[in-house]
């Protein structure tokens, strides 16, 4: 009888273990928000590390959520991140007309599928 509810624990802490960040950059003529949804990151490393950007001469906001909220314009699922196996589903918000730039960097730089909400 336990057997089965081992499976069933993994499948709910993975769940709660999903975790995202809102990134909001303001600089000069510069407004960018995305948010970046954990894929297979280690959580200390996603919050501590992936989730810091260090955007010289922006002011930068960071809060975090369960998952991305709805309304992306885009979203690059599966992105690698600088030629480690870690991945991450990253949220685009703003500007749709950006995609012309963000797909191939999407497809080609992170290695990841392009999806358009």
């Amino acid at each position: 009888m336990r057997v089965w509810l081992m499976p069933l624990l993994l499948v709910l802490s993975s769940q709660a273990l999903a975790e995202a960040c809102l990134v909001h950059s303001q600089g000069n003529q510069v407004d960018v928000k995305v948010c970046q949804q954990n894929v297979n990151i280690p959580p200390n490393l996603f919050h501590d590390g992936f989730c810091q950007p260090q955007l010289q001469g922006q002011k930068v906001e960071v809060s975090y959520a369960e998952q991305c909220p709805a309304g992306s314009f885009g979203v690059c699922r599966n992105a690698r991140v600088g030629g480690t196996l870690y991945q991450q589903d990253i949220h685009y918000y703003g500007v749709a007309t950006d995609a012309h730039y963000l797909k191939p960097f999407c497809e080609q730089q992170s290695k990841g599928k392009w999806m358009v909400r």
